[in-house]
């Protein structure tokens, strides 16, 4: 297959992923706005299809920008999420109308360019790599919003990969230099550019951390004892009265969640997810640890001792595939620990890619070299405000987002 090809594949694999995830909503629900911080599904939908028309349409052939109307009301920067069920929004029928002209033309496009070329955007097929991970992004933020969705969304949910008994506790990263960041022209500039840092020698969990570890927390007053939370923590918890991951609920002696519609029993050897910075930090103190730094997350997760050098996933340089990680959304849910035994790190970490985003102790800021590519609303706007990062950003009381967390220690592994 060549390049051209395998980029309309995937463009269209994108628009079938995004269009199979709302096509349970009724009309009604594809347009209402479940909660204030998400945007209405159908606005989603509508601004991958605008953002599409904008790169491989307008920056490509230098015809007029969409339709100035469309521009404002699809503006992820102008319009916060809370106002975005006010506005003007094309339905479900006028944006899949209006997609397919965008698609053509695209693939029009595609057809006379080089996507190889040396110019940055299109570079290593860099506008259409784009594009693609731009709606995979979306595809994420609609499913959290189904998660939100009154009344449920209820799509079937398939077994998972079996687990398997599992070690937990925590592998020795050593003391070193180490090469971070990618070297890569790919779409996520915050990810450049390759530097090198000094770490000094620290452990870090083989595992998230479980539903299981979480509710012994929970059972030890880990929501009722201010000395494991720091001041911006305490002040969350006493506004949010959370005592438990958003989405459980404690009956009948036993935890409850929520999930997609769907009320099920909390399965102790899931990763826990919907738990905000602060949670994740309440639990790393009471277990007598801490967060990782972005720094030492990326190195437990791509190092490799053996060449001494970073691999481009966990578990080497080979594209992802589904013995590797929990992809593309498909379970709904975190898959059991154990699950991925060909996706470990050479360090022996597992599960880093597809379960859960991880919290790490640092703030979202710029990498050394850093340059803002193709716009600096990408990344560079927010770096410095509030947002901790998790190879991915958000503010720290954030917990519709599909988040966990390991744990880490300084010195050496016990």
């Amino acid at each position: 297959m060549d390049v051209k090809q395998a980029i309309a594949e995937r463009l269209a694999e994108a628009r079938r992923r995004t269009e199979a995830l709302l096509a349970p909503l009724d009309d009604v629900a594809v347009m209402a706005q479940h909660d204030p911080l998400q945007s209405p599904p159908v606005w989603d939908y509508g601004h991958i299809a605008v953002f599409e028309e904008l790169w491989l349409v307008h920056r490509l052939s230098g015809v007029e920008p969409p339709d100035e109307t469309l521009m404002h009301t699809y503006d992820a920067f102008e319009n916060p999420r809370k106002v975005r069920g006010s506005l003007p929004l094309m339905s479900r029928a006028e944006v899949a109308a209006y997609r397919d002209g965008v698609d053509g033309r695209a693939l029009e496009l595609l057809a006379e360019t080089d996507p190889g070329a040396d110019e940055p955007l299109f570079r290593d097929s860099f506008v259409y790599e784009m594009i693609i991970e731009h709606e995979h992004q979306h595809c994420e933020t609609i499913l959290q919003t189904l998660q939100l969705v009154a009344g449920g969304y209820r799509p079937a949910l398939p077994a998972p990969p079996p687990g398997r008994p599992v070690r937990l506790g925590m592998v020795e990263v050593p003391a070193g230099r180490y090469r971070v960041g990618t070297p890569g022209h790919e779409p996520y500039d915050n990810e450049r550019s390759v530097h090198e840092v000094s770490l000094a020698g620290f452990r870090i969990d083989r595992f998230p951390v479980s539903c299981g570890q979480y509710m012994e927390f929970i059972a030890d007053g880990g929501y009722r004892r201010p000395g494991l939370w720091g001041e911006r923590g305490r002040e969350w918890l006493a506004d949010s009265g959370a005592t438990a991951p958003k989405h459980w609920r404690h009956e009948d002696g036993g935890w409850l969640t929520d999930r997609f519609g769907h009320t099920l029993a909390v399965e102790p050897d899931r990763p826990v997810a919907h738990v905000c910075w602060h949670e994740a930090d309440a639990y790393a103190r009471w277990a007598g640890q801490r967060l990782p730094t972005e720094l030492e997350w990326e190195v437990a997760a791509r190092w490799d001792p053996a060449t001494g050098r970073m691999r481009r996933h966990p578990w080497g340089d080979e594209a992802p595939t589904e013995e590797h990680a929990n992809l593309d959304q498909r379970l709904f849910g975190c898959a059991p620990l154990g699950a991925y035994p060909r996706g470990a790190s050479a360090l022996g970490c597992e599960q880093m890619i597809g379960d859960v985003w991880e919290w790490t102790s640092s703030d979202f800021l710029a990498y050394p070299g850093f340059e803002a590519f193709p716009y600096p609303e990408y990344s560079e706007v927010f770096f410095g405000g509030d947002y901790k990062a998790f190879r991915n950003w958000d503010h720290p009381i954030r917990r519709q987002i599909f988040a966990g967390f390991r744990c880490a220690a300084d010195g050496d592994a016990r």
